[in-house]
């Protein structure tokens, strides 16, 4: 019996038709389903943050494909207090410490209103570089003007209940003893410093004294005032643990993926939603985090952070978009050595889903089809484009300089045969894979595996070309190219195979132009010098 498929086929699909049959089933109107994405205004954006965006995006565009009207919400903090310099700023913001991001000066250029303005932006640029379709929201114009003032009145009006639910559910006590509010405080500016204490309904306002707190691992002395703010301005700020409910009510939000590390905030906050609120929570999905190459959480502050806009420096949208909808789920180790291979992948998908490439796998086909779709806005082009493997382009762009260096680069490739003209997608790809050459190239090394056997078969090509080149100083690519498959079938393996083998390790790629004028083109020795480090 053949498997019924859900829209495109995706995880996308699937999340999207869950959040329409359970919204079905809680009796809410399906004129408009929202989905939300939370931007955090305290650091540097990096790879993940942007995932949370583009994976949100990705559920509102199917949810439109099954019928439904819907949009993304790109909500940014930027009432969260700075907690700690991030690596790279300057150091004069430590008196900044504990104050809304949205009120300190940009540290980057001074080319923002705040801090927060300047971080948000960042993620902002990246939406925009990929075509994301959102609406930006964000907390300083959120609160200042009252969004979100019926949904503070009813959890503070809940407060002593509410502080006895978050200990049961994840242990803390905290709320047991102060409001989930943190005032700003209006004498020293800053925030977590000024503990809520009374709330005063019929005026809706919170008392405080600021006594100071701790940030991390530093103590952040209070300045002693005492006063009172009212909650229907941006003079303070729900606690995390109780936020997340009161914007899904005030912005009538249906669906937010979230990260583990706020697993147990996620977990309070639904249960805010729909006792306290009475608002079912939107439906959730988790996903892990992206590590950097040494198994490190990618952090904003830690300063390992690797951002949208240096992908976008040396990868299409296409890779980058390629790499966030093929799964949500799963830890990933991500560095600037993956944009070759998505590059090269998006190629493989278009192929397959143009039928210049075979699939046997019905449902994998399915799957490809649908991710590139989804890559595409689900307005996917008429016909493929040029595909040329990327490091044979960042090898290019290696020999060559200059204002004609595009140029120069596209001839060789036409001398190649691997194009036909210079569009603006080849354009593009050029450019991209100088900036690779420009800022990476020294010897590339690719992760090929290869038996013990092949290692003997490449192991003799390469002494065989040393000796025709001792014998004859101008050995020429069809020499090397017979030499080559001579070799192979000497040695009884498939000429095709060994090819193929070492494609991938001069470019990284399956196949490419003919392989003896490339050898001479890239110079035998350094060749050579290739083919040995991968025998070593």
């Amino acid at each position: 019996m053949k498997r019924e498929i859900i829209g495109k086929g995706t995880w996308i699909d699937k999340i999207a038709s869950s959040i329409i049959n359970r919204e079905i089933d809680i009796g809410r109107p399906l004129k408009f389903l929202s989905v939300e994405s939370g931007l955090g205004a305290s650091g540097f954006p990096h790879i993940g943050s942007l995932g949370d965006a583009v994976r949100a995006y990705g559920v509102s565009l199917a949810i439109k494909n099954l019928g439904y009207d819907s949009k993304l919400i790109a909500y940014s903090d930027d009432l969260d207090g700075l907690r700690k310099i991030p690596s790279g700023l300057p150091e004069w913001l430590v008196d900044y410490i504990g104050k809304p991001v949205s009120n300190i000066p940009d540290p980057v250029g001074q080319c923002h209103d705040s801090y927060g303005a300047h971080m948000s932006s960042l993620l902002l640029d990246a939406l925009d570089r990929l075509e994301i379709k959102y609406e930006f929201s964000n907390a300083a114009k959120v609160y200042g003007n009252g969004t979100l003032t019926k949904q503070i009145d009813t959890i503070l009006i809940n407060a002593p209940n509410l502080g006895d639910k978050i200990e049961e559910i994840v242990g803390q006590s905290k709320y047991k003893e102060s409001l989930p509010y943190f005032p700003i405080c209006e004498s020293c500016g800053r925030l977590y410093v000024a503990h809520a204490e009374k709330y005063i309904e019929e005026e809706r306002k919170v008392t405080y004294s600021c006594n100071g707190t701790r940030l991390g691992n530093n103590d952040v002395k209070g300045c002693g005032h005492t006063g009172e703010v009212p909650i229907s301005t941006a003079k303070g700020k729900l606690a995390w643990k109780v936020e997340f409910a009161a914007r899904w009510n005030a912005l009538d939000i249906r669906f937010e993926a979230y990260g583990k590390d706020i697993m147990d905030s996620v977990r309070v906050n639904d249960w805010v939603s729909d006792a306290i609120l009475h608002y079912p929570h939107p439906l959730h999905v988790k996903y892990e985090m992206f590590l950097d190459k040494g198994g490190k959480k990618i952090s904003k502050s830690t300063g390992n952070v690797f951002t949208p806009q240096l992908w976008l420096r040396y990868g299409t949208p296409q890779s980058l978009l390629l790499l966030l909808f093929k799964r949500i789920s799963g830890t990933r180790q991500i560095g600037h050595d993956d944009i070759a291979s998505l590059m090269e992948e998006y190629d493989t998908c278009e192929d397959i889903y143009f039928g210049k490439k075979k699939e046997e796998n019905e449902d994998k086909l399915i799957k490809i089809r649908g991710v590139y779709e989804y890559v595409n806005h689900l307005k996917p082009i008429d016909k493929p484009t040029q595909h040329v493997p990327y490091m044979l382009i960042v090898q290019q762009a290696h020999f060559f300089s200059g204002e004609d260096r595009i140029k120069k680069i596209y001839d060789r490739l036409l001398k190649y045969k691997v194009v036909t003209s210079l569009t603006p997608d080849l354009e593009q790809r050029i450019q991209l894979a100088c900036n690779w050459a420009d800022d990476h190239m020294t010897e590339e090394k690719f992760y090929v595996i290869m038996t013990e056997r092949e290692k003997i078969i490449i192991n003799r090509i390469a002494n065989s070309i040393q000796t025709a080149l001792n014998e004859n100083s101008t050995l020429g690519p069809e020499e090397i190219q017979q030499l080559i498959y001579e070799r192979s079938r000497q040695n009884d393996e498939q000429p095709k195979k060994i090819f193929k083998l070492m494609y991938r390790m001069l470019i990284n790629s399956d196949s490419g132009p003919r392989l003896g004028g490339y050898i001479a083109d890239l110079g035998i020795q350094r060749t050579l010098s290739i083919l040995h480090s991968y025998l070593s």
